[in-house]
């Protein structure tokens, strides 16, 4: 099991104890994938299909708590490519008298289609929750924190997607909006912000779960990046230090150690003496012991020197 399907069993387990956050729960779960059909047994009917067992059973608890309907769960075998089940249900648009469309915001007072979800639907907090977790629950997906971070929306609706870009908005989330053959997507790719978001639908222990391996990833791309600095920082002492021996050679061939001052005579006895040891260590073998500074500007006049004997045996061969 995926994590982002891990995630949707989580939310689906979850219902809200607030009428007012079931209806908004509701609402988003038909205008992500609700329609409207019409049959001789119901007559027009709001319609919603999905392929998750737990979220059926989610929807129907939400019909019954809302509505005080015992609604039926349809199962449809899929015949095309995976053979899995989908799970159909139904609800009729008006009970006793209620306009169940009108209730869940997709129709406005004078039986016009909206748009947009009643502003009443949105108002407190918590329903912006809920509805923001119905449409992670018909639309959304997380990808595992293994990975690369991101978590998105996706609705055929443009207006539907700015919508739930601004409820994120509202809670400090940078959402962005996007297009993906013909679909409209509202994502986020901040580890933080995915984080937040997951707090945000009530999947805590998904949030438990990602922060774990972000945590876990992070440690592990930190001592990734400090073994490759000291590897870089050995490699570049390495190849310090065979140039040095290089350098310290030529003026031996050329000039001999006994015509060296002794401060540059000793650390060029050193370092052929020990040739992978640091600038410091060199330092602390010179009596009395010398700063790295203090070695590294020794080797500079021996470098200085060598280049020296180097243009004057050039000017030597051309006359």
């Amino acid at each position: 099991m995926s994590f982002s399907v891990e995630t949707k069993e989580e939310l689906a387990r979850l219902i809200p104890r607030r009428r007012c956050c079931q209806l908004a729960e509701l609402a988003s779960l038909f205008r992500m994938d609700g329609s409207l059909q019409i049959s001789r047994e119901m007559g027009v009917s709001l319609t919603i299909t999905t392929e998750s067992a737990s979220s059926a059973r989610k929807i129907f608890r939400l019909i019954k708590s809302v509505f005080g309907l015992q609604t039926q769960i349809m199962v449809r075998r899929k015949r095309r490519l995976r053979k899995s089940n989908v799970y159909v249900i139904s609800l009729p648009t008006r009970i006793e008298g209620r306009d169940v469309l009108q209730e869940l915001g997709i129709t406005d007072s004078e039986g016009s289609f909206s748009f947009e979800p009643r502003a009443d639907l949105l108002k407190r907090q918590c329903c912006r929750r809920a509805y923001l977790r119905g449409a992670f629950l018909g639309g959304g997906s997380v990808n595992s924190p293994e990975g690369t971070y991101h978590l998105e929306i996706i609705t055929n609706d443009e207006t539907h997607a700015q919508i739930l870009s601004d409820l994120l908005h509202k809670f400090g989330l940078a959402a962005k909006v996007s297009q993906r053959k013909g679909w409209h997507i509202v994502y986020l790719k901040e580890s933080e912000q995915i984080v937040e978001m997951l707090n945000i639908i009530g999947a805590h222990t998904a949030l438990l779960n990602f922060e774990n391996v972000r945590i876990v990833k992070g440690m592990r791309n930190q001592v990734n990046r400090l073994v490759n600095c000291e590897t870089a920082n050995l490699n570049k002492t390495v190849n310090a230090a065979l140039r040095q021996v290089e350098m310290i050679q030529f003026v031996i061939r050329n000039m001999g150690l006994d015509k060296l001052a002794p401060q540059l005579r000793e650390i060029a006895e050193l370092r052929l003496q020990f040739p992978d040891a640091s600038l410091k260590e060199l330092g602390q073998m010179i009596t009395p012991p010398v700063g790295k500074s203090g070695v590294n500007h020794r080797l500079r006049k021996l470098e200085s020197l060598a280049e020296e004997l180097s243009r004057n045996m050039s000017g030597t061969a051309r006359g």
